[in-house]
């Protein structure tokens, strides 16, 4: 529709130079004035500020208030084409945003990224692959920009602000990033964040050993350090290609052949207090369990078949998106299951 109002504007625009032109033609030929003296009559004639001019003959007479009238009609039309277009983009920006707030307001468990840098862009990637909701905060115009380009929800604010952060749905979030490019930044984004929802999880950027620690030391539940990581990487693939390959595969969210996946064991799941054997994990899901995060928070790296999954256990499985999605159906919630 705007796009429709902006051709038809300039449609408009066309028509008035045409009835520049014509009048031009008629008072040369009628009046026989030179070309320059009959544009400026025309010109006079077409504004409307030269109508009290004495056309000088009944047919320049006529032609002259045909003229005007069609001059009215046209800046008539002008101006309402140009009234509807300026209107129409303001309630679309305005009925834009309101669509994105209701849209936010009704986001569960979803991740705020704070800061759309490489970090930012790259983690917001990651979560689209997965189809997992988040929603980005960042006051730099470019950034927002890139930001609704890849069709993510915005938030046009400061990551260290409360208010912006309860805009973003900090109250309902799983996780927060904190991806700015500055350390002190991130600190700051870390103390909101933990501030406003201490059990929130927040995973934080720091661009060396020192800012790890104050960023542990202000809640920060996870600091990666993209240099470091980076290093660590490069090395592995140096001397173990393989494993890192294999890595490289399991640790891309979304990736299209294996993932790596957690899942916890809910107290009403039908599964929990058996073992690996006795649920047949494997033959039932084709997804294997590498990894369980007993309640108390150790690791058991190597869980063996008679190993138990209770209540409030976190299994670590590894396979494709399918075999994962029924290794989640196994541990679902009776609920869910009688659904």
């Amino acid at each position: 529709m705007e796009s429709f109002s902006v051709r038809r504007f300039g449609a408009a625009l066309v028509a008035l130079l045409g009835l520049v032109v014509l009048a031009t033609a008629v008072f040369r030929f009628s009046l026989d004035l030179g070309w320059v003296d009959a544009a400026y009559r025309a010109l006079l004639t077409v504004s409307l500020t030269g109508v009290a001019a004495n056309p000088g003959g009944a047919g320049a007479t006529i032609f002259s208030g045909v003229l005007v009238l069609a001059s009215v009609a046209l800046f008539a039309y002008v101006a309402t084409t140009l009234v509807e277009v300026i209107a129409r983009g303001v309630l679309l920006d305005a009925y834009g945003e309101r669509r994105r707030k209701r849209t936010i307001e009704n986001l569960r468990h979803h991740t705020i990224i704070c800061g759309y840098g490489r970090v930012g862009r790259r983690v917001a990637s990651e979560l689209r692959g997965s189809r997992m909701p988040y929603v980005v905060v960042d006051v730099n115009a470019d950034a927002l920009e890139a930001a609704g380009a890849d069709g993510s929800l915005v938030v046009h604010g400061d990551g260290t602000e409360d208010a912006d952060l309860r805009r973003a749905g900090i109250d309902r979030a799983r996780g927060l990033v904190a991806s700015a490019d500055s350390d002190e930044i991130n600190l700051f984004i870390t103390l909101s964040a933990k501030a406003l929802c201490p059990t929130l999880l927040v995973v934080a950027r720091a661009s060396d050993d020192s800012a790890a620690k104050k960023l542990r030391l202000a809640g920060a539940d996870r600091v990666v350090q993209p240099y470091s990581s980076a290093g660590l990487q490069m090395a592995n693939l140096i001397a173990k290609p393989q494993v890192a390959a294999f890595l490289d595969v399991v640790t891309t969210v979304g990736g299209a052949e294996f993932n790596l996946e957690e899942i916890e064991v809910p107290a009403s799941c039908q599964a929990a207090g058996s073992s690996i054997r006795t649920l047949r994990v494997r033959d039932q899901t084709g997804a294997i369990i590498v990894a369980l995060r007993k309640r108390d928070g150790t690791f058991d790296t190597t869980p063996s078949p008679d190993a138990l999954l209770e209540a409030g256990d976190v299994l670590i499985g590894v396979g494709t998106n399918e075999e994962l999605r029924k290794l989640e159906e196994l541990f679902a919630p009776e609920e869910l299951v009688a659904r």
